[in-house]
This record gives structure tokens, C-alpha cells and sequence, in this order.
């Protein structure tokens, strides 16, 4: 697509995929938001997946004037500190959906507004990671 030089599309089992670079991630998706031929005014949902060498964010995105729904991914760089832009400032309803990601993933989100834990107190790890260990349900031989 021409928007999007150098961005991997591909049409997935369900939707229009897009891989995005994460520091494109917030122009990829500004775009996306405001251009009247894409128009995706909702983000549906936010997930996060924990994988041995990067986490990956999902978002579903879609046009509630246009009636389409996409796909955008992007990967963490460094996923002992992952770090990715806030979408916050675009679609309100990532407020909340990043500081979940944050809370069981450990994802960072540059200039989110209120940048804490949603479910868990800080003395908890990451349970979504794969290298979480909980120490209350280890079974002591």
C-alpha cells in the first residue's frame, strides 16, 4: 500500500494484517486514525504475546463509518525492558488496554497519561510471562 512503504501486509485468516516497525508504531497508527479512505476511529481490543525473544502487541482496529476491521502488529524491542509508544492519545480506549498489557506483561507505554498497574500491586511479577515463576504455588518436595 502506498501509505505505508516498507510496512508488511498481508491478508490474514480473518482480517488485513499489518507489521509495523514499533518506532513507526505511533505514525503507522495516527494514519490509520485520520485518513478518510482508512478511518479506524476504535481500537476493539489490545493483546499481548509473550514470546522467547521479543513480546508482541496486537491491536484490532475498526472503521465504525466504513465498516472494516484490521490487524496492527508490532514487537517490542528488548523484551527484558519493553518499551513501545502509547496509543492513548489516538484511541482513548488504549488507556486501559495498556495498562493491562503493562500490569500482567510488563510492557511500557512512552506518554501514557496514568501509567500503573490496573489489577495487581507492584509487589507482583509479570504472570503473563513465560518466565514468571509464583512462588506461592511451587510445590516444595
Amino acid at each position: 500500500m502506498q501509505m505505508f512503504p516498507g510496512e508488511k501486509i498481508s491478508e490474514g485468516n480473518q482480517y488485513v494484517e499489518m507489521t509495523v516497525d514499533p518506532d513507526k508504531l505511533y505514525e503507522v497508527s495516527k494514519i490509520l486514525f485520520q485518513a478518510a479512505e482508512l478511518s479506524f476511529d476504535y481500537m476493539i481490543c489490545m493483546t499481548g504475546v509473550d514470546y522467547p525473544e521479543k513480546i508482541q502487541i496486537v491491536y484490532h482496529l475498526e472503521s465504525t463509518k466504513l465498516r472494516h476491521v484490521m490487524v496492527l502488529k508490532t514487537n517490542t524491542l528488548d523484551r527484558e525492558n519493553p518499551v513501545l509508544d502509547s496509543l492513548s492519545g489516538i484511541w482513548h480506549t488504549a488507556k486501559y488496554h495498556e495498562r493491562e498489557v503493562y500490569d500482567l506483561l510488563g510492557v511500557k507505554f512512552n506518554n501514557h497519561i496514568d501509567m500503573r498497574r490496573l489489577f495487581l500491586d507492584d509487589s507482583w511479577g509479570f504472570p503473563l510471562r513465560k518466565d514468571y515463576v509464583d512462588e506461592l504455588r511451587i510445590i516444595k518436595r
